[in-house]
């Protein structure tokens, strides 16, 4: 297996859950994987092997995938982005509001993060 694979079966193991969002024509847009704990959001989005981003985002943030208010955030590679992320500290119990929402089944094969209202 290659660092990428092992990179993400290491996040699935720390709670990681994945939907991967398509396009209108089925196609592969993105890997998208979030935590939800400890009051905040972790958040994966590989686009390629050479493309990825990641993000720790309050637990009050309404819109995970385009948020307002950024903790800790970095892009690059597919490796080195999930070894960053592997490699983040746990976030102190109390950092925020405890999050709460879940992946919703939309059309074509696509997935959206539905915050749940207070």
């Amino acid at each position: 297996m290659n660092e990428i694979t092992n990179g993400l079966q290491a996040l699935v193991a720390r709670g990681f859950q994945f939907a991967h969002p398509r396009d209108a024509n089925g196609g592969l847009v993105a890997v998208v994987g979030i935590r939800v704990h400890r009051g905040v959001f972790d958040i994966l989005q590989l686009f390629g092997e050479t493309d990825a981003d990641a993000a720790r985002i309050p637990g009050d943030e309404p819109d995970v995938l385009f948020p307002s208010k950024v903790l800790w955030r970095t892009t690059g590679p597919a490796r080195e982005v999930i070894n960053d992320l592997l490699a983040l500290s746990e976030p102190a119990p109390e950092l925020g509001a405890q999050p709460k929402g879940c992946w919703l089944p939309a059309h074509a094969g696509r997935s959206t993060w539905l915050a749940a209202s207070a």
